[in-house]
């Protein structure tokens, strides 16, 4: 039987890895770099830093992929349910076989959703309480050291300081941080955290007043300042804080969990100390109305004690009674004591008439008899009561000898005890013992144990053998 061949077919074949390398380079010559405009889906950032994230409109979806050092790059991380518009290069993803956009900048979709983005987020905040005005903190009348967040460049700190210096001197701590970018948020929330866990007396002083300074800008400029890192830090620091960021018509979110919002970075620093001059002509004013208020007192006072002395009576008035009642008790004082002295001569002789030796010899004899009658009287009862209660004693004698055990052996019995000399009671307990020791009533024995099986028991048919009575 002959073999028929099948006919073969013109098609090429090609591997899974040709093919998915040929689309690869269809897409990413044909589209090369790109920008798209989309509504951010789902947000997810790896432990590795990479950011995955779904770029979508009404009717298609593309992945998106921003490596680590884009993520840090950016400007304006995407959030969910945000128009952006990414710029990067579309590419593959073989394993899965998917497309994906490999995005390496983000941009709000115009100011308009950046703004939504910003009032959102000012509202869940604001939820939370970190706005509430009872957060808020007085500020410091004269701080001695003022710590100043800003970058060191720039005019800012040197407005703050040159303001400082032509009001009032004090110690100024800058803490350097970057105020635009990526990194500025993270920056300025460590810097808050930083001052406020400096303890006092410390090497480095603690600050008494803190502010976050930088000058104007764009809202993208002015966004790390909006970051939650930077409110939440804001609204946390135990150290009073103003912000000053931007001019007097930028707002961010920083300025709403201060405690004080200055409009610039120059008035923040007026906020912060009083003019030397002013504080002087102050406390001048405050001693004058000081004097003046305390020589009006005195005045007062003085009008008011002269006013009080002439309606009070002549002093040779108010004492006039007290110096008759005196000169008359000094009248009758004579008499009262030669009075007194002779009632008390009468009573002594009185009290001496008694203490005649008769009289004493009399008494002393009456109170020896007295003693001798409740001696003997005691006598008699203490004897009477020696001869019940020797008595007593005899009689518990003559029972404990009759009840003791010695008087029971005699009457027959005996005390069976093992080789560690404690009584046994039972038959049992005496085959267990190695030897026995049975006391009478004249003398111990030692004797070896019965075999259980010789041993005899007395049952209740046996009539017990006639061993006396106790009593």
């Amino acid at each position: 039987m002959d073999l028929i061949d099948e006919p073969t077919s013109n098609t090429p074949e090609f591997s899974v890895s040709e093919i998915s390398g040929a689309v690869k380079r269809v897409i990413e010559g044909e589209f090369g770099r790109v920008r798209v405009r989309g509504e951010v889906g789902r947000v997810v950032v790896a432990r590795t830093g990479h950011m995955y994230f779904d770029l979508k409109d009404e009717r298609a979806v593309i992945a998106g992929v921003s490596w680590k050092g884009q993520v840090a790059r950016m400007t304006v991380r995407p959030e969910e349910g945000m128009e952006v518009i990414a710029t990067g290069r579309l590419t593959t993803f073989a394993p899965q076989s998917k497309y994906q956009l490999q995005v390496e900048s983000i941009e709000p979709a115009g100011a308009g959703a950046l703004m939504a983005m910003l009032e959102k987020r000012k509202a869940a905040l604001a939820a939370e309480g970190l706005f509430a005005p009872e957060r808020k903190r007085p500020l410091p009348y004269l701080p001695r050291v003022i710590g100043v967040i800003t970058s060191p460049q720039g005019a800012v700190i040197r407005d703050i300081l040159h303001r400082l210096q032509d009001r009032f001197g004090t110690l100024v701590l800058l803490w350097p941080v970057a105020v635009q970018g990526q990194s500025s948020a993270p920056e300025v929330a460590r810097a808050i955290a930083g001052f406020n866990a400096l303890e006092k007396g410390g090497t480095i002083p603690r600050p008494d007043l803190l502010i976050v300074a930088r000058g104007g800008g764009s809202i993208e400029d002015l966004w790390g300042f909006n970051e939650e890192i930077v409110v939440r830090a804001a609204a946390s620091s135990t150290i009073p804080l103003i912000s000053a960021v931007g001019h007097e018509t930028d707002t961010t979110l920083i300025d709403h969990a201060a405690d004080r919002r200055a409009p610039t970075p120059t008035a923040a620093a007026e906020m912060a100390v009083p003019v030397h001059a002013d504080l002087s002509a102050h406390l001048a004013t405050l001693e004058a109305r000081l004097l003046r208020a305390g020589a009006q007192a005195v005045q007062t006072r003085r009008q008011r004690l002269s006013d009080l002395f002439r309606a009070l009576p002549r002093p040779e008035a108010l004492i006039a009674p007290a110096l008759q009642r005196f000169d008359q008790w000094g009248e009758r004082f004579p008499g009262s004591l030669r009075a007194l002295l002779l009632a008390k001569r009468q009573e002594l002789r009185s009290t001496t008439a008694g203490l005649r030796p008769t009289t004493l010899r009399i008494q002393i004899d009456k109170a020896r008899e007295r003693l001798a009658d409740r001696a003997a009287r005691a006598t008699r009862a203490s004897d009477t009561r020696l001869t019940r209660l020797q008595s007593d004693l005899a009689a518990l004698d003559r029972l404990h000898q009759s009840l003791g055990y010695p008087a029971t052996l005699r009457r027959g019995y005996a005390v069976v005890r093992d080789g560690k000399g404690t009584v046994l009671t039972s038959a049992a307990s005496a085959s267990r013992a190695p030897e026995l020791e049975i006391e009478f009533s004249d003398a111990r024995i030692t004797a070896l144990p019965a075999k259980p099986s010789r041993s005899k028991r007395i049952t209740p048919q046996d009539p017990p053998p006639d061993q006396g009575s106790l009593f």
